[in-house]
């Protein structure tokens, strides 16, 4: 992590440094492995500087790119402790390579959903401020999480989210309605993602108690996570994961059906 002095933490250099060094024996140019890896020159070199943390993707590209026998790939898990708290770095693990994963969401759009731009929009309105280069980690972080919704085999995703969600013009409306149609086209191309509106006229309903998030892994562990301003908890009790699974089935049960979750979002979507 960045620290308070702005400097790339000692592990990000570490692997910088690691970068740097396979490419020039591989007598390569930052552009070459651009080149070889479909990407900018200038990325090549932030990664290389260490003023950005290499994706997992890159990481593990390189590695084979660059002959580097397994270094670069094995620097993964380090780079992951560069982006996410310790909690949710555990959820994330598990997270892609999850059977199922649910959200129920009622401040914002949910995270493996988010656009570029609202997701800035969010770090940039946040208190205390974050620092533009901080930002920047908090965005790439997020996008590469995403990874899992196409990763194979395919995860069972299904997220219930508030209708005041796509009415908060997160960003201004220009990123709102991105967003929006984002989410569209995410529900229209993947028939594992489902997303569902709770609007906002029922009066009462499961969720009130605030978001969650829920997935269960291949083997059959269940795991729950929620959020709040007292700090993020990750749940594994048997028995209060099942708590949260009753609730979140009688919250898909409130909330609009998928078909018509689509029809409304496509209405405030026009309106922008």
């Amino acid at each position: 992590m960045v620290g308070s002095s702005g400097e790339p933490s000692p592990a990000r250099r570490h692997v910088g440094e690691l970068i740097k060094k396979f490419r020039i024996q591989a007598g390569m140019t930052q552009k070459d492995l651009a080149d070889r890896l479909l990407m900018s020159e200038s990325l090549v070199g932030a990664y290389e500087r260490a003023e950005r943390i290499p994706t997992t993707a890159f990481l593990v590209d390189a590695d084979a790119v660059l002959n580097a026998q397994g270094v670069l790939a094995s620097c993964v898990e380090m780079m992951e402790e560069e982006k996410y708290s310790p909690k949710f770095l555990n959820w994330k693990r598990t997270e892609a390579d999850a059977a199922s994963i649910s959200a129920y969401e009622c401040m914002v759009v949910p995270g493996l959903l988010q656009t570029p731009g609202y997701v800035r929009a969010l770090y940039e309105a946040r208190v205390p401020m974050c620092e533009p280069d901080e930002i920047e980690r908090h965005v790439q972080a997020r996008l590469e999480r995403q990874e899992v919704l196409d990763r194979r085999p395919r995860p069972i995703v299904s997220c219930v989210v508030e209708e005041s969600v796509f009415q908060r013009p997160v960003g201004g409306e220009p990123v709102l309605k991105e967003q929006l149609l984002h989410l569209l086209e995410a529900v229209r191309i993947r028939n594992h993602l489902t997303v569902q509106v709770m609007p906002t006229q029922r009066s009462v309903h499961a969720g009130l108690m605030g978001s969650l998030k829920l997935l269960s892994t291949r083997e059959g562990r269940n795991l729950g996570y929620t959020e709040g301003q007292g700090g993020d908890t990750l749940i594994s009790k048997p028995e209060e994961v099942n708590q949260l699974i009753d609730l979140f089935g009688a919250l898909r049960a409130q909330a609009l059906t998928p078909w018509e979750s689509v029809e409304l979002i496509e209405r405030m979507a026009a309106k922008l």
